[in-house]
């Protein structure tokens, strides 16, 4: 009988052992879990909040004319997105189209008998000066270039600008 206590005690004392393992383990997957969801909010604050450089006062990669752009874009639209994708880019051409509105302004250049554009979109301190500029106007933009594509169900190539800035 002896044996049997012997047994029924120690059966005890591992089953203290692994709930007391369990709770300790219990609380290092909360303190880890309430520190990763901690490291993910920052990271969501932070991207949400981030503020980019004035992209009037950064040096242009590239100084290229409208046409000369959408001409490399058509040419190959890979390669011209691996050369111009996120760099800032002068680019000279006649605005064909502005598109106001309270918040925004889009303006657009695009060659001569074709369907394929390069849209501009400004950054806010910009506004004002992108909303005095008329169809017609010869203009410097600069702009982060986001790349372009090409759509098969309009036919065009179609290039997009970002944080963009009109040069004096």
């Amino acid at each position: 009988m002896f044996k049997h206590c012997i047994f029924v005690l120690t059966q005890i004392h591992i089953y203290n052992l692994k709930m007391a393992s369990f709770k300790l383990n219990a609380k290092k997957f909360i303190v880890i879990a309430l520190l990763l969801f901690a490291i993910g909010l920052t990271a969501i604050w932070y991207i949400f909040t981030v503020k980019f450089k004035d992209t009037s006062k950064e040096k242009s990669d590239f100084t290229i004319t409208a046409i000369d752009l959408i001409k490399d874009f058509k040419k190959n639209d890979s390669l011209a997105n691996i050369k111009y994708g996120e760099k800032v880019i002068s680019v000279s051409g006649i605005i064909t189209s502005v598109e106001k509105s309270d918040s925004s302004v889009n303006v657009k250049m695009n060659e001569k008998d074709s369907t394929s554009y390069i849209i501009f979109a400004f950054q806010e301190q910009h506004l004002a000066d992108a909303k005095s500029i008329k169809e017609g106007d010869y203009v410097i933009i600069k702009g982060s270039c986001s790349g372009g594509a090409y759509s098969s169900i309009l036919e065009t190539e179609f290039i997009t600008f970002k944080r963009c800035a009109i040069s004096k």
